[in-house]
C-alpha cells in the first residue's frame, strides 16, 4: 500500500509583480517538492485586500501570477494551483479561527506593526486579523508543512497555537503544521538595501528584479547593486554581517547555478566586484529566459487559464470543505440540508 504523502501549502499575494526573491526564496523550491508532497499553492487575493488595490490591476496580477507559477515549473497535474477567493471555505473557516485567536496574539504580530506604520491612513480590521485567515488557509488543508522565510515563522507559530487551542477544546481536528525553510535562497535581499528583503511592493523597484524584467534591465540593476569598499583577492566572500550586499549576490549566484558558497568564493577569487556583478546578472538572465517565454505564452491563452482556475478550485474545494464540515459540526453549527 502506497504511503500517503505529507501535505505542503503556501500562497503569495498577487499585490505586485513576482520577484527574483519570490522565485528563489519560494517558488523554485516548491517545484522541487511535487514528488515528495501533496502540494497546494494559491494566489492569496483575499489577503491583498488589506491594502487598497486597483481592481483591474489585482485581477491582472492574479492571473499573471498563476501563469508564472506554471512557467516556473509548478505542474498543475502534480500540484493543486488555485485562487484563494475561488474557494469560499477559506473565508468561512477564517471567521471561526478568528473566534479562537486572542486579541493579544494578533497585537503582537510584527507584520501588523510594520504594515500599520506604512499604511497609517488605512489601518483596517482585516490588516489586524489577517493572520487568523492565514491560519485558516493552512489548517483547512490539514497541512503538514508550510514553506516560509524566517520573517513568516511567527505566522506559523500562531497557527500552531490556535490549532492546539481548538484541538484542546474539540478533540483531534487539525494537524499541527511545521515551518519548512530551505537552506539556500531562503531570503533574497534588495540589491540597493541588502538589509531589507526584496519586496514585490517596492514602488521604485530599482533594488528588485521582477520575474518578467527585460534582460537589459536585469543587467542594469545588478550593475548598480550595493557591495562595499573592500578590494583585493578575498573581497568576494560570504559574510552576511559585515558584507551583506556581497553575501546577497553570492546567495543569488549560488541559487542560480547550484554551487555552494565556498565554490562561488573560489570561482571569483582574484576578481573584482564589477566582474562578479556582471556574472550574477548573466546567471539570472539565463535562468529566467525560459520562464519568461513560457509565461508570455500562457498569458495569451485565456481559455487555458480559465480552465486551470476552475480545476484548481474544484480540487482545493473538495479537500477544504471536508475540513470545514468537521469544524462546523464541532462548534455546533447546524449542517446545511
Amino acid at each position: 500500500m502506497e504511503e500517503k504523502k505529507k501535505v505542503m501549502l503556501s500562497g503569495i499575494k498577487p499585490s505586485g509583480d513576482l520577484t527574483l526573491g519570490s522565485y528563489l526564496g519560494a517558488i523554485k523550491n516548491w517545484a522541487e517538492r511535487a514528488e515528495q508532497f501533496d502540494c497546494f499553492y494559491f494566489m492569496a487575493d483575499l489577503h491583498a485586500l488589506t491594502e487598497r488595490q486597483d481592481p483591474a490591476e489585482l485581477r491582472r496580477h492574479t492571473l499573471e501570477q498563476l501563469a508564472q507559477y506554471v512557467a516556473c515549473g509548478l505542474d498543475p497535474e502534480k500540484n493543486t494551483l488555485f485562487i484563494q477567493s475561488h474557494v469560499p471555505a477559506h473565508a468561512q473557516l477564517g471567521w471561526v479561527i478568528n473566534c479562537f485567536t486572542m486579541f493579544g496574539e494578533l497585537s503582537r504580530m510584527t507584520q501588523f506593526k510594520d504594515k500599520s506604520a506604512k499604511n497609517a491612513e488605512n489601518i483596517n480590521g482585516g490588516l489586524f486579523t489577517y493572520p487568523a485567515l492565514m491560519a485558516a488557509d493552512i489548517l483547512i488543508y490539514q497541512a503538514d508543512y508550510v514553506p516560509v522565510g524566517d520573517d513568516q515563522r511567527q505566522h506559523v507559530e500562531l497557527t500552531r497555537d490556535v490549532a492546539r487551542r481548538f484541538n484542546g477544546i474539540y478533540g483531534d481536528v487539525f494537524k499541527i503544521p511545521e515551518p519548512y525553510i530551505p537552506k539556500i535562497g531562503a531570503r533574497i535581499m534588495d540589491l540597493l538595501d541588502p538589509e531589507s528583503k526584496m519586496s514585490k511592493s517596492d514602488d521604485i523597484g530599482n533594488g528588485r528584479i521582477k520575474l518578467m524584467d527585460r534582460p537589459e534591465d536585469i543587467m542594469r540593476k545588478f550593475k548598480r547593486a550595493v557591495t562595499d569598499s573592500e578590494t583585493g583577492a578575498g573581497c568576494i566572500r560570504f559574510d552576511p554581517v559585515n558584507k551583506p550586499g556581497v553575501a546577497n549576490l553570492i546567495q543569488i549566484y549560488a541559487s542560480c547555478t547550484g554551487e555552494t558558497f565556498e565554490q562561488v568564493e573560489a570561482e571569483f577569487a582574484g576578481h573584482g566586484y564589477g566582474d562578479f556583478k556582471k556574472a550574477v546578472g548573466e546567471s539570472v538572465v539565463e535562468m529566467l529566459r525560459p520562464i519568461q517565454t513560457e509565461a508570455h505564452k500562457l498569458m495569451s491563452d485565456k481559455a487555458y487559464l480559465d480552465e486551470l482556475c476552475r480545476k484548481g478550485a474544484e480540487k482545493a474545494s473538495y479537500v477544504a470543505e471536508k475540513t470545514l464540515r468537521k469544524v462546523y459540526k464541532k462548534v455546533g453549527l447546524v449542517p446545511k440540508a
